[in-house]
This record gives C-alpha cells, sequence and structure tokens, in this order.
C-alpha cells in the first residue's frame, strides 16, 4: 500500500506542470487575460502595456515523493543438519569356557601272537629247452628309381620404367625492405648547483693553570734479618773404660741433649717509596662554537625527452609458383612361360627267398612237493582300566559397554542477508507560476485591482 500512494500525486504533478506551460504559452507569458488592463484588451490596445502591468510569478511548492530504497538486513535460516551422536548402551558376550573332568574307561588290549602250522605245496618247476627249426622266408627287396618329368611354369619379369611427372612449388622470396620509425629517448643531463650550508665549527681554547701534583721516588733500603731459632739434638763426648773380663777397652757414649741453636740471618733489599708535592703548569683545552657558511655543490639530474628517427628493417615474404619436373618410376610386370624337367622317384620291389635257421624255445613244466611251515596269527584281548581327562565346555556371560551412533536430526541456525525494499519520503521542491496584475494608470478611472491567480 505504501508502494502505491505516490503514484497518484506523481502523475498529478506531472499534469499540473504540462497545463501551466501550455496556459503560459497561449496567454503570451500571462497567467491569463482576466487582469489585463482595458486599452489592451481593445482590438487596437497597447500590447506593450499589456504586457508590462500582468506579470507572472514563481512560488516555491514543497511536495512529499516517495522512493524505492534498497536496504539490507540480517535473516535468521534455520538449516536441518544430520549428525551422529554416540549412545551407550550394554550387550551380553558370551564365552564359551573348558573345565577339565576325569573319567575312567576300560580299555580293550588286544595282543597278537603266533602259531607254527606245517602244511604242503606242490611247486612247479619250469625249466626252458630249445629245438632247432628251419625255414624258408620271403624278404621283399626295394630299389629307388628316377625317372624325368617336364613341366612348366609361369615366371613373373618386372621392369622398372619412368615417367616425367609436372608440379608446382611455390618458392618463397624474402626481401628486407626499411621504414622509419620516431622514437623517444630520455637523455640524462646533469648539473651543478650550489648552496649555502652553515655548519658548527668548534674552536680550541687553550690555557695555563698551577697544579699541585704528589709525586716521589723509590729508594733501596738493605736490612739484614736475623735467621730462626732451632732445636738441635748434641751428644757430649763419651769416655773409654777398660773391661777386665775382656782384656780390652770400651767405649762408653755421652748423654744427648736438646740445645737451641739460631739460624745465620738474611740480608733483604726492599723498595721505599718517598713521596714530594709539586707544583707544575697544567694546559687546559675548551672548545667555542663558531658557526661558519659555506657553498656546498650538489648534483641535479634531469632526463630531457629527444626523439629521434631510426631505421628498422622489416622482411616482407612472397611467393613464386615454379613448375619442376621429376621422374616418377613404375614397374611393369610380364609372365614369360618356362619349360623345366624334375626327377620323379618311384620304388620297385622283388621278392628273395632265403633259408633261416633259429632256435625255438619251448618249456617244460614238473610238479614237486615241497613242506613249509607258516606263522598263523591269532589274537588275544584283555581290559584295562585307565583315567582320562576331557575338555567338558561351559558358557560364562559378561556385559560389555558398547558404543553405537544415533543419526538425530537439529537445526542449526545461520545469518543470511537479505535486500528488501521500502519507500522513503522525499520533499521535492518545484516552482509554480503565480500571475499578479498590476495596478490601474493614475490618470484612468478604473476599478479596484484584482489578483489573479492562474489554475
Amino acid at each position: 500500500m505504501k508502494n502505491a500512494t505516490w503514484i497518484p500525486l506523481l502523475a498529478a504533478a506531472l499534469i499540473m506542470a504540462c497545463f501551466g506551460e501550455q496556459a503560459q504559452a497561449g496567454y503570451l507569458g500571462a497567467g491569463s487575460y482576466n487582469c489585463c488592463p482595458t486599452e489592451a484588451c481593445t482590438s487596437c490596445g497597447d500590447y506593450c502595456a499589456a504586457k508590462e502591468c500582468s506579470s507572472t510569478c514563481y512560488k516555491t511548492v514543497v511536495e512529499t515523493v516517495w522512493e524505492k530504497q534498497n536496504y539490507t538486513c540480517q535473516k535468521t535460516v534455520y538449516d536441518t543438519v544430520c549428525e551422529k551422536v554416540p549412545v551407550q548402551y550394554t550387550k551380553n558376550v558370551y564365552k564359551t569356557c573348558y573345565r577339565d573332568e576325569c573319567y575312567t574307561v576300560c580299555k580293550p588290549v588286544y595282543q597278537t601272537c603266533y602259531r607254527d602250522v606245517c602244511y604242503k605245496v606242490c611247486k612247479p618247476v619250469y625249466k626252458t629247452c630249445y629245438r632247432t627249426v628251419t625255414c624258408k622266408r620271403r624278404r621283399p627287396v626295394y630299389n629307388t628309381c628316377y625317372r624325368d618329368v617336364c613341366y612348366t611354369v609361369c615366371k613373373p619379369v618386372y621392369n622398372t620404367c619412368y615417367r616425367d611427372v609436372c608440379y608446382n612449388v611455390r618458392r618463397p622470396i624474402c626481401e628486407t625492405h626499411y621504414r622509419d620509425v620516431c622514437c623517444t629517448i630520455y637523455k640524462t643531463n646533469y648539473k651543478t648547483c650550489y648552496r649555502d650550508v652553515c655548519r658548527t665549527v668548534c674552536k680550541p681554547v687553550h690555557t695555563w693553570h698551577d697544579v699541585e701534583v704528589c709525586c716521589g721516588e723509590w729508594k733501596t733500603v738493605t736490612e739484614h734479618c736475623p735467621g730462626p731459632v732451632v732445636e738441635k739434638c748434641v751428644c757430649e763426648p763419651g769416655t773409654w773404660e777398660y773391661d777386665c773380663s775382656s782384656c780390652c777397652p770400651i767405649y762408653k757414649p755421652g748423654c744427648c741433649k736438646t740445645v737451641k741453636v739460631q739460624c745465620p740471618g738474611t740480608t733483604i733489599c726492599r723498595r721505599i717509596w718517598c713521596p714530594k708535592t709539586v707544583t707544575r703548569k697544567v694546559c687546559c683545552t675548551t672548545y667555542q662554537r663558531e658557526c661558519k657558511t659555506e657553498r656546498v655543490p650538489y648534483t641535479v639530474c634531469e632526463r630531457v625527452p629527444c626523439t629521434i628517427t631510426k631505421r628498422v628493417p622489416y622482411t616482407c615474404v612472397r611467393y613464386e609458383c615454379e613448375t619442376r619436373t621429376k621422374k616418377v618410376p613404375y614397374t611393369t610386370c610380364k609372365m614369360v612361360r618356362e619349360c623345366r624337367t624334375r626327377k620323379v622317384p618311384y620304388t620297385t620291389c622283388c621278392w628273395k627267398e632265403e633259408c633261416v635257421t633259429k632256435q625255438v624255445p619251448y618249456t617244460t613244466c614238473t610238479m614237486v612237493s615241497e613242506c613249509r611251515t607258516r606263522k598263523v596269527p591269532y589274537t588275544t584281548c584283555s581290559y584295562e582300566q585307565k583315567t582320562c581327562t576331557r575338555k567338558v565346555p561351559y558358557t560364562t556371560c559378561q556385559q560389555v559397554c558398547c558404543t553405537r551412533y544415533v543419526t538425530r536430526t537439529k537445526c542449526v541456525p545461520r545469518t543470511v542477508c537479505v535486500t528488501k525494499t521500502r519507500c522513503v519520503p522525499r520533499q521535492v521542491c518545484r516552482k509554480v507560476p503565480v500571475t499578479v496584475c498590476c495596478p490601474a494608470p493614475k490618470t484612468c478611472t478604473a476599478p479596484a485591482p484584482k489578483t489573479c491567480v492562474s489554475n
């Protein structure tokens, strides 16, 4: 509904604008003829006076126009998503186990024994003898002979001939031409300029001061250091005594005692510093800043375009048709009859008699009685008890946790940008013509002035 309200307003505004221009054109710039003076309305009236008295003014009218405007907004859209959800469940797992069970069985034990049995057999004894037999036999004798047979063969004779064949070829002819090409190059010009640069220079200033300096000299001093006191074991002198039993003198050593003895001393030379104060003149240097101006050269580089003309070669290729002749070989075949002779073998057979003596074997059989002994088996059976162990199966049940996946559907929201259209009001200013009539001249006694507003 909002989109439809502004359409009649816009149509009315366009109609009024069109009719206003037509009215203004029809009334020669005036809104209407109602406010023209009487003198101007007569057949001989003054047109200039009528134009000056009636003037058209324009009034600004503000109208509200609805315009379409696109805007973007966020819209929540729900998507259906399938996901697999793990579900825990308990499953019975059956397991077959085995236990050992003892049982007793009576097992038959079979034993095979043998006894000797005597029996007689008639044993044939075969003997091979030979007798001489003379007989005649015919033996075929084969002989191979040859006879000449003539036959005709067709032998192909090939001959190579040549014929002239004309063909056209296009021979390329390359021609080199030159054309003038204008190109722009940049030439670098270097120019040396100077600028004034102010720099600060530190100028040294020397001053002398009296300073007391502590100095001295080294002197060598000789000192005598006494040696250390050490303890020394000293033995007193011994005595000789005469021994009556051995009739010889015997030496008896004296007593040992500890005595402190001083070791000899040492002479040490060492240096001693003897200080003294001396007044000296010391030079102090201070720096005073001084500003100096100097001309420093610098180089200015500028690129100047230059137009040059150079000859650029280019190659044109044209083709000329040329007729050439070549020899094309072709082969002709002609069949020539030729008689040949070949040897055909054939076999002849003749019979030849001859006497042959050969030994013919024959066999004689004699039955001989013979006593033999053989082992006849017989079986004895005894039972013995035996304890066996067998595996007896039994089933155990255990619950195990398992995981399976179940497909579930859920809605997932997501935001989508949607473009919508809305009507936005806008103030439009346009000028509407308004006709104002001038007051009557003072010399005329005209009725009260009227203000005419054109439709």
